[in-house]
């Protein structure tokens, strides 16, 4: 129940419109109770011979139920408006949140599962609040309203007629403590079709490259197997708990039947009575019913706001200080990334992705302003995972590092990321324009200033040759764009930026030399005056670089320029005679 009261909290924010749809609801409620009495009058008076009033009493059917319509309809719309701003809310709520997590958080869950949770899940709420709240109000105030008349008519066949409500209530239990486990299973099984759906679109060149199309079809159809098991297995739940209610509410029209008609026999009542009293009977197990398929919803919607809040209970990362990291918070205006200088310092960083697998151990560099530091490394060295923590993708687990002098964990992550440009080997575009990406690095910039910047990152000789130029769709993560084309948008965008603190993780790794060329002209001038830090296996990329790290096993084992690791001859001269940096060095013999 915790869960659905966090749900109703939802409708706190609008009252106005939730007392409306209850009016309207009471209004709709209490003409329910008209068409029995109308019908009543018109059998006893037709039983006496008596027709003077039929056109009147016709006349009063019809005003309640052309009021019952207009108050539906006033129902319906405020509702709809209601739901729609609540669920509106709440998927802005759990997309803002996603956004607020750290980066930890989304490497252990795929991006098939989030979207299953921000859209599917979101909608089955969605469900539970327009159907159920609106229905089940209108249902229980039925089924309360027509009780009280019922046995304002005859309390023993308004007894008769309440007969099958403990079984109803029995069955409704049952079916509540049994259906949570069932529904939770299919909103799994859902999240695992919508994952592997969304890795084999992702996929989709390699799946054909590899002729894998019916081994994918296979899995494909072993995880919608799995989902539609758990379908039928909630459907076979609900085919025994709907028609055994059925037949308990049948029963009790049976019961009022038999007593009824032998009251009718007996004179105890009047046949223009019992008329009314089976069509309230039929208004009293109507909305019943009606619950029942409510339950359903309601726990389909249970199983998916569970999930929906385990995200929402996830905390957020932190900005500075403990402080909450929403974006957009507002900061002092003296507050710049444009006034650091770009002082970066680590002393004694260790840090593991988990306790039992420490992945840097002590370390300790130095990066004034201006200078470019270069790591290199095997594979798995920890060459990005140090670059991560300058940007507090994660955190550290002891030592310090400095910017300008200050504690990282003290400056606001928004303006830590403010201040740094980030160029990886794998330049993600999003799926809209030149323009639209090109704005990420500053929303306001003009047409001529991103023609310059792709100037400046050997891009704009391409872009002009696009039809469309700057407004030309570069498709779902640039895939219209070759990988040196990517890269130099990216660069475009890094400029754009202007960051005084820039990181390069395999900036120009996958292309051929030529392109390698423009790369690196477009990469020494983005690298002008700014601190740089420089992940790189090509010479061509590290040999200026005022620092050049080597790093084996999360330790910096060697440091030194170019010259220098050299002259040592240790494991930087061997990685450059096997070629590890993809270039043969003058004097080096391999």
């Amino acid at each position: 129940m915790k869960t659905i009261f966090r749900v109703l909290a939802y409708l706190k924010r609008y009252p106005s419109l939730a007392l409306g749809t209850l009016g309207c609801a009471v209004l709709m409620t209490l003409m329910v109770i008209v068409f029995p009495k109308v019908s009543q009058w018109a059998i006893d008076d037709v039983a006496h011979g008596r027709g003077d009033r039929l056109v009147e009493l016709t006349g009063l059917a019809l005003l309640a139920f052309f009021v019952q319509c207009i108050a539906n309809i006033a129902r319906i719309r405020l509702n709809n408006t209601f739901e729609q701003k609540v669920i509106f809310d709440l998927r802005s709520d759990l997309y803002g949140h996603i956004q607020r997590l750290p980066v930890g958080w989304f490497d252990n869950r795929s991006t098939g599962d989030i979207m299953t949770r921000l859209l599917e899940d979101v909608t089955s709420m969605e469900r539970v609040l327009i159907d159920g709240i609106e229905q089940g109000v209108v249902a229980i105030l039925q089924v309360g309203v027509v009780s009280v008349v019922c046995f304002y008519y005859n309390a023993k066949l308004a007894l008769l007629a309440l007969a099958p409500m403990p079984f109803l209530a029995a069955g409704a239990i049952a079916y509540t403590l049994t259906a949570h486990g069932r529904y939770q299973f299919q909103r799994k099984a859902s999240s695992a079709m919508n994952s592997l759906l969304h890795d084999n679109l992702a996929g989709i060149r390699q799946i054909k490259t590899y002729v894998r199309e019916p081994e994918e079809h296979a899995r494909f159809n072993h995880v919608s197997g799995q989902l539609k098991s758990a379908t039928l297995r909630i459907m076979r739940a609900w085919s025994l708990y709907s028609p055994s209610m059925d037949f308990f509410s049948n029963c009790g029209m049976a019961l009022i039947i038999g007593f009824g008609g032998h009251a009718v026999l007996t004179g105890a009542l009047r046949m223009g009575d019992l008329v009314a009293f089976l069509i309230l009977t039929r208004f009293l197990y109507e909305p019943v019913g009606r619950l029942h398929f409510l339950n359903q919803l309601l726990q389909s919607g249970r199983a998916a706001a569970e999930r929906v809040f385990e995200i929402l209970d996830t905390p957020v990362e932190m900005n500075a200080a403990g402080s909450d990291a929403a974006p957009g918070k507002e900061r002092p205006e003296s507050t710049s990334a444009q006034g650091l200088c770009g002082d970066v310092r680590f002393q004694n960083v260790c840090f593991a992705y988990a306790e039992e697998s420490p992945v840097l151990h002590n370390i300790n560099l130095h990066a004034r302003p201006g200078e470019t530091v270069a790591l290199v490394g095997a594979t798995g060295a920890g060459k990005s995972t140090l670059v991560n923590l300058l940007t507090r993708f994660y955190e550290f687990d002891s030592g310090e590092i400095l910017l300008d002098g200050e504690p990282l964990r003290e400056i606001p992550k928004d303006l830590l990321r403010e201040a740094v440009g980030l160029v990886t080997q794998e330049s993600f575009l999003f799926n809209g324009t030149v323009r639209d990406n090109l704005r990420l690095g500053s929303p306001e910039a003009s047409d001529a200033e991103m023609l310059r910047v792709l100037e400046a990152a050997n891009a704009r000789a391409f872009i002009d040759r696009m039809p469309e130029g700057l407004s030309t769709v570069v498709g779902e993560r640039g895939v219209k764009l070759s990988v040196g084309e990517k890269q130099r948008v990216s660069i475009a965008r890094a400029l754009l930026k202007d960051p005084p603190i820039l990181i390069l993780d395999e900036a120009t790794a996958s292309v051929d030399t030529e392109t390698e060329r423009l790369i690196q002209q477009a990469l020494e001038r983005l690298m002008e005056h700014r601190t740089s830090f420089v992940i790189a296996h090509r010479l061509s990329t590290v040999r200026h670089a005022d620092q050049i790290l080597v790093m084996e096993r999360g330790r910096i084992v060697e440091r030194g320029t170019h010259d220098e690791l050299l002259a040592q001859g240790g494991i930087y001269a061997k990685l450059c005679r096997n070629s590890f940096l993809g270039a043969s060095l003058p004097g080096v013999t391999k």
